[in-house]
């Protein structure tokens, strides 16, 4: 275990927490619940992103940008969205500052106030249907597939590093068409995209389903999301698409010429992840020793680490490790050599593998003399010698391997803690003792469901798009139920 890390075991919270922060992912700002995402984490966020980005592409999405500031008055006009936000806006009254009349402070000017107060965006679903307004008239307009990459703020009172900020970076795609089907079919398209992504990008597999209806976003009909089981038992929400009918667009008069030639609602959806999937990435697969970064989310796939005494052995070691650096990099892997001479060899392996860097390669005299390379993995922490001959086709082959090793094993962590239970007292046992996923009956209603989770701060997660049709009585209230939900505790 890395001596500056909390043994995960004694304290997740601390080891969380000590990890982002030693791995150079993010800090603290001086704002308070505001967090300064490091180069190596923004690092990471951009291969998220890239990646995101190309998906969203492929499926005929464009991205576009929307102010940051949204008029109060937008908010009022969709009734369950302000009621889903209002508690968590930052409100901008005024635009100027001045000086104190003493002269030794700065003071907010009272005769700046604006004549409409300015909400800081918490979503922009509002100032974007404003938006659509102008920009559909006709069938011809539809669908009409945005996305954007922005910043926004929802000043949460606790907060902790990527999962629960005051503001945190996120893509939201906004989305308008000319049926309900169409509307259903990209809600349904963006969740299995995203399931798609987090899985076989990032390694973390998940649930996709349907929220309870006092789960969904504010202002949508229907909310699809997606549930990552952390190692602490708890679950995390990765990604959200929505179902918004023409809410949104009957509340900003957003309509269009059918082809029918009859005015009609377009019909919406929204959608998106944030940087709460860098907190997933730490909670599903990191350990005492450091980050697990799956290869295909690495910034840096594989390191190089020379060993030597003096500037003659660090020539013809450099010599080797250029060239491999080369190979490797034309067989389309990122790599570093790091040839730094202020640190040694030792702190190097034990930073890098703090960082989670995929593959070590280590070239000592020995190897040089003998055309081999030491092959370190981070994932099973295991080493071997490999001809330098070889070794490129083994480091390309090892990256597939490594993310099929690390979902392998967060998914058999998964599956371990999943319980199925069929009465209250079973339920209580897994919630208080066990932890993970727990898929009980529920008998549909809101009051159960808000009883449930009083007495257990457990909530239904999702209603699984695949939980089969399954006669039962609910755990709390033994009233019929047609299927199982997925319930937990969570992030």
């Amino acid at each position: 275990m890395a001596k500056f890390l909390t043994n995960k075991e004694e304290s997740f919270s601390q080891w969380y927490n000590d990890l982002v922060i030693k791995a150079d992912l993010a800090e603290n700002s001086a704002v308070r619940g505001c967090m300064v995402i490091k180069p190596y984490g923004y690092a990471i966020w951009e291969r998220i992103q890239a990646e995101l980005d190309r998906k969203f592409k492929a499926t005929g999405h464009v991205n576009a940008y929307f102010p940051l500031f949204i008029p109060k008055s937008f908010f009022s006009r969709e009734a369950a969205h302000v009621e889903g936000f209002a508690k968590e806006c930052a409100v901008v009254t005024h635009y100027r500052l001045k000086h104190s009349a003493d002269g030794k402070g700065i003071i907010v000017d009272p005769d700046a106030k604006l004549e409409e107060e300015l909400i800081v965006r918490p979503t922009s679903e509002t100032i974007i249907w404003n938006t659509y307004k102008d920009w559909i008239h006709s069938y011809r307009d539809l669908p009409l597939l945005i996305n954007q990459w922005a910043n926004v703020v929802r000043w949460e009172m606790r907060t902790r590093l990527f999962l629960r900020t005051a503001e945190f970076l996120w893509q939201e795609g906004h989305t308008a068409h000319a049926t309900r089907e169409e509307a259903i079919e990209e809600t349904t398209k963006i969740i299995d995209l995203y399931a798609d992504f987090v899985t076989n990008f990032m390694g973390i597999p998940v649930i996709k389903g349907y929220k309870s209806p006092s789960e969904r976003f504010a202002g949508a009909e229907d909310t699809f999301a997606i549930e990552a089981l952390m190692q602490d038992g708890k679950a995390l929400q990765a990604g959200t698409s929505h179902f918004l009918g023409q809410n949104f667009a009957k509340a900003f008069d957003v309509k269009f010429t059918n082809e029918k030639g009859k005015l009609d609602y377009v019909w919406a959806t929204s959608w998106g992840v944030s940087t709460r999937l860098m907190g997933a990435l730490v909670l599903a697969h990191a350990d005492n020793n450091g980050l697990v970064i799956p290869p295909r989310l690495a910034p840096i796939q594989v390191v190089i680490i020379p060993i030597y005494k003096g500037s003659d052995q660090l020539d013809k070691i450099s010599e080797i490790a250029i060239n491999l650096k080369i190979r490797l990099e034309e067989a389309g892997l990122t790599v570093k050599y790091d040839n730094r001479d202020t640190q040694k060899p030792g702190f190097k392996f034990a930073d890098y593998e703090l960082k989670g860097v995929p593959v070590r390669l280590a070239i000592g005299p020995r190897d040089a003399d003998q055309g081999t390379v030491e092959v370190a993995r981070r994932d099973t922490l295991t080493k071997e010698t490999i001809s330098r001959d070889n070794v490129v086709s083994h480091v390309v082959s090892l990256m597939d391997e490594i993310h099929n090793n690390i979902l392998k094993k967060a998914t058999a962590f998964r599956e371990e803690n999943t319980h199925y239970v069929d009465n209250w007292d079973e339920f209580l046992d897994v919630i208080e003792n066990k932890g993970g996923f727990v898929m009980a009956h529920w008998d549909g209603t809101p009051e159960t469901e808000e009883q449930i989770k009083n007495l257990t701060k457990a909530t239904i997660r999702v209603i699984p798009f695949d939980s089969p049709t399954e006669k039962g009585k609910c755990i709390y209230s033994g009233n019929p139920s047609d299927r199982r939900v997925l319930f937990a505790r969570a992030y």
